[in-house]
């Protein structure tokens, strides 16, 4: 049976990696000259099922209010006339409730900690490199009242098997030797020994690789332009997908099923089938910098929570990286923005990196307001969902592809996730639709 996946980032090329070991004839339609080449270009690379806190949570609408105009804040809403973002406002506001929050940090832990694990075995299995680091992620707070309210959630994430252990500004500094410059800022942290770093577009890339060596059949330059369906009802179901190719050709792609994997433009291509996806995209940026002085740069993948910035060490680069801002598909670069990193990269590990020189990028995460994402099936038979998974694609990417190939095959996933359209069951049993 033939697959089509459309998008062919971390998401689209995880599945269809696994697609192909479970037998299908695969074919991953992109509209960029490769693979890796929007959102899972340059994050913050940081694999991260700590990390699990969404940012709609109790204290987010306050600041919210508060960075309302400011163009480095770490959260920036921009208002404009649009449905959609609107309705997405409304949305995250009512998934800032405890409870709510507590929900999607239970569903958000359990899908980390399945791709944890399977993106080992991946890893394993191709031995493709990534610059990886399993040194763990350290969190450090610069405000006391941050840290006070981060001992919730991390007890939360301990009970579900998450080792996020909260510890004193000194433990920080003997985690993090780099960080001892910050000691008289920082009030406490919390780390995360089985989590992970590393470059998730040599990861992509290389994946995408072995799955061409395997015979996924890569189609860039390739752009979507619609579903083409057919029937009405339960009958109803996907027949194919138009596109425009490298030469400006319109074609029509026929397969058995289909697989969304399109990021934040999943939500314009479902919408005209009746498909609504509460997706908006919330456009991240992130810094580059060479290392000059190794000794003083991290080792240890870090999450500056006053900045809402992550910072990874790839190799003989530091990635600095986060920031959100709600406002459009635009990917052009605030200036503010990119300034505000790499003042704060300055600040915090002075000397380790050529600062003159940095690399800026921004990326569109296709966010959810509850920052779960929609993994598996919709009202058409045969057209899958494997979207929206926010600032945790990298974290959530390898399993959210092994789980799809499980879901396409007709069997329920080895993780207690509330996946898309799915009736809940045991795992591993046969699908029946919600």
């Amino acid at each position: 049976m033939k697959v089509i996946v459309l998008g062919a980032g971390m998401i689209g090329t995880s599945s269809a990696w696994f697609l192909k070991k479970a037998g299908y004839d695969v074919t991953v339609i992109e509209r960029q000259p490769g693979a890796a080449q929007e959102t899972s270009f340059a994050n913050g690379g940081q694999i991260s099922v700590s990390h699990a806190e969404p940012w709609s949570n109790p204290s987010a609408p306050m600041k919210v209010l508060k960075w309302l105009g400011k163009d480095d804040a770490p959260l920036l809403f921009r208002p404009r006339a649009e449905l959609l973002q609107w309705m997405w406002g409304l949305s995250f506001l009512r998934e800032c409730t405890q409870t709510r929050t507590d929900e999607n940090i239970r569903q958000i832990v359990n899908i980390s900690e399945y791709s944890r694990l399977t993106l080992q075995s991946v890893r394993a299995e191709t031995g493709i490199d990534y610059d990886c680091l399993t040194k763990g992620i350290l969190h450090f707070y610069t405000d006391q009242k941050e840290f006070d309210l981060s001992l919730h959630s991390a007890k939360l994430m301990r009970d579900l098997g998450c080792p996020r252990n909260s510890i004193g500004a000194d433990e920080v500094i003997k985690i993090e030797p780099a960080l001892a410059g910050m000691r008289s800022k920082i009030v406490g942290g919390d780390f995360t020994e089985t989590d992970e770093s590393g470059d998730i577009y040599k990861f992509t890339t290389g994946l995408a690789k072995k799955s061409a060596d395997a015979g996924v059949d890569f189609q860039f330059n390739t752009t979507v332009t619609r579903l083409l369906t057919e029937g009405s009802g339960s009958a109803a179901k996907i027949v194919g997908v138009e596109v425009i190719d490298g030469e400006g050709r319109h074609k029509v792609l026929r397969a058995d099923m289909f697989v969304v994997a399109m990021g934040s433009f999943s939500q314009p291509l479902l919408k005209p089938l009746g498909v609504s996806l509460m997706i908006y995209p919330g456009k991240g940026y992130s810094a580059t910098y060479p290392v000059i002085n190794p000794d003083l740069t991290p080792s240890v993948s870090l999450t500056d929570d006053g900045y809402k910035l992550v910072v990874s060490r790839l190799g003989d680069r530091m990635r600095v990286a986060g920031t959100c801002e709600i406002n459009g598909y635009s990917r052009e670069l605030n200036t503010a923005r990119c300034e505000a990193i790499t003042r704060r990269s300055k600040e915090l590990f002075p000397g380790a990196c050529d600062y003159d020189v940095p690399t800026y990028w921004s990326g569109l995460r296709p966010l959810t307001p509850s920052n779960v994402p929609y993994i598996g099936k919709t009202k058409y038979s045969n057209l899958y969902l494997n979207t929206g998974h926010g600032t945790l694609g990298w974290t959530m990417g390898a399993g959210s592809g092994r789980a799809i190939a499980e879901i396409v095959s007709g069997r329920m996933p080895e993780v207690d996730f509330k996946f898309t359209g799915i009736a809940p069951t045991r795992p591993g049993a046969t699908l029946q639709p919600a």
